[in-house]
């Protein structure tokens, strides 16, 4: 396993609208533990698409994994060229630093936003080139996320395909943690 593919809730899903938020730290911390698992298990790669939410805070542990696991690599591919560019400045320049972040940027598609269909085959690349992924997700509580969970249950049909899930179960069991 040398790819792992990062997705979940976008901030909005999760009710999040500032920076310091305490379910970011929260949030953090279970992709830290899943991901340092993921590393040890042979991992070279983390391949996000840099959404706000799960994506980005993916980025910024993997940044901080860095220095434990220095061999690991960040890749940030996009959907469609200027990705983000219909942003506000501030969610701009938080995408750029994020960018700074990556050891690798790229685009599946090399045409700016046409239609969705440029979204399916992004996915598809990305489930293509990863051998796993890591979703903060729970199929309860459904979200944008659904389509790539859904695409991952069709793809393990035909294909060996690790999924692991951080569920609202989990994330509540390490909010709990931190009190104690």
């Amino acid at each position: 396993m040398r790819n792992l593919y990062i997705s979940g809730y976008r901030t909005f899903e999760l009710g999040i609208f500032k920076e310091d938020d305490p379910k970011i730290a929260v949030i953090k911390k279970c992709l830290k533990q899943e991901i340092s698992s993921f590393i040890e298990d042979g991992v070279e790669w983390i391949i996000t698409s840099a959404q706000f939410g799960t994506e980005q805070w993916a980025v910024e542990v993997v940044d901080e994994l860095k220095k434990e696991y220095p061999t690991v690599k960040i890749a940030v591919i996009f959907p469609f060229l200027e990705f983000g560019s219909n942003w506000n400045e501030k969610n701009q320049s938080k995408l750029s630093s994020i960018k700074k972040l990556a050891d690798y940027v790229e685009s599946t598609s090399h045409k700016t936003y046409q239609d969705p269909s440029q979204l399916k085959n992004h996915q598809a690349f990305l489930l293509d080139h990863c051998q796993a992924a890591l979703l903060v997700y729970d199929p309860e509580f459904e979200g944008k996320t659904k389509f790539v969970y859904q695409a991952i249950i069709k793809k393990q049909e035909i294909k060996e395909f690790e999924l692991r899930l951080i569920d609202v179960d989990q994330l509540q069991n390490s909010s709990t943690e931190e009190y104690y």
